[in-house]
């Protein structure tokens, strides 16, 4: 039996009313016979919990009863901080926790502050991955929070893009980001700080190593930092395009955001047909290719010659492929 989650099933009542069992195991994640269980404890302990039998019915606790015991547990206090984000709470292994500092917080509000928190929470929902993709499997993000929180070393198996693919690193783990949906660590080797996709770690255990996290390091602007420095190493390479103005509609769902607002900013009219033309980012001829096929008859690539050449091979085996000749 878990002491915390029958002071749960008390809260749950407490802030909503009158519940049905299935709607309390609902709430908390377990069946509905471990729910009436829960009630039975409650009534055994002496809290006035009644059942109201029939349609529309439940069990609801006895008119003026509150408890005061919303003290929350350190698991729960860090839980607020992702109190409105249940996705990446449950990545980060702290559902439980935000349900029940959730619970806290509306069975201390005074009721109407309480009815006004429960129609916010309806109305907002954030899904926090991007369009066309299954979110990445995290094992060991659970793992991570508590090396950030206790200050402990991580010895991780790797998986990264350049050779050797895998390599082991003793990592000191300074904090973790939510980037559209991806989990990155931030953390330490004994020669520099740098960034880890956490879905590409292979391996994680804690060491017994302790480290201090330096003074005045400061995680969001380490972060915006990064990926200033991501765009300018990203970003090797320029092209010169002609877009049709079906092809600048089209844009925004083809490209990155980056590449649509140099459009924007370089582009000149060719022509009456509304055709424009624009100087455009590349990271590499083979990524620039693909991205630009992608608006099919609507983009033609004017420079450099190698991108121009990829365009004009690829249509060309795409062609043959359909019989086109």
């Amino acid at each position: 039996m878990s002491a915390g989650r029958l002071l749960s099933v008390l809260l749950l009542l407490q802030s909503r009313g009158r519940m049905s069992a299935r709607g309390i195991a609902g709430e908390l994640g377990v069946s509905v016979r471990t729910a009436y269980r829960d009630l039975v404890r409650l009534q055994a302990a002496g809290v006035p919990v009644y059942a109201e039998p029939g349609r529309g019915g439940g069990y609801q606790l006895l008119d003026g009863y509150r408890t005061r015991l919303t003290g929350m547990s350190e698991g729960e206090a860090r839980a607020l901080f992702f109190a409105g984000l249940p996705g990446p709470a449950a990545d980060l292994g702290l559902a439980a926790e935000v349900t029940a500092a959730r619970l806290k917080l509306l069975a201390a509000l005074p009721v109407g502050l309480r009815e006004e928190a429960a129609r916010t929470a309806a109305v907002f929902h954030l899904d926090a991955p991007g369009w066309y993709r299954e979110p990445e499997q995290t094992p060991h993000l659970p793992l991570f929070v508590d090396a950030v929180l206790t200050r402990r070393a991580v010895d991780v198996r790797y998986r990264r893009w350049r050779a050797p693919q895998e390599v082991r690193r003793r990592l000191r783990p300074y904090g973790l980001v939510l980037k559209s949906g991806v989990w990155y660590l931030v953390a330490a080797t004994e020669s520099r700080t740098a960034t880890y996709r956490v879905a590409q770690v292979l391996e994680a255990a804690l060491s017994d190593e302790q480290f201090d996290r330096p003074q005045g390091f400061d995680l969001g602007a380490y972060w915006t930092s990064y990926l200033d420095d991501f765009q300018e190493r990203r970003y090797t390479g320029r092209a010169t395009i002609r877009l049709s103005p079906q092809g600048r509609r089209r844009l925004p769902d083809n490209v990155l955001p980056e590449v649509v607002r140099a459009v924007d900013s370089t582009a000149s009219p060719v022509g009456d047909d509304g055709w424009i033309e624009a100087v455009i980012p590349t990271e590499s001829t083979e990524h620039a290719c693909g991205e630009l096929l992608r608006l099919g008859v609507d983009v033609e690539v004017l420079a450099p010659a190698e991108l121009r050449q990829a365009m004009a091979v690829t249509v060309g085996v795409l062609a043959r492929a359909y019989g086109v000749h």
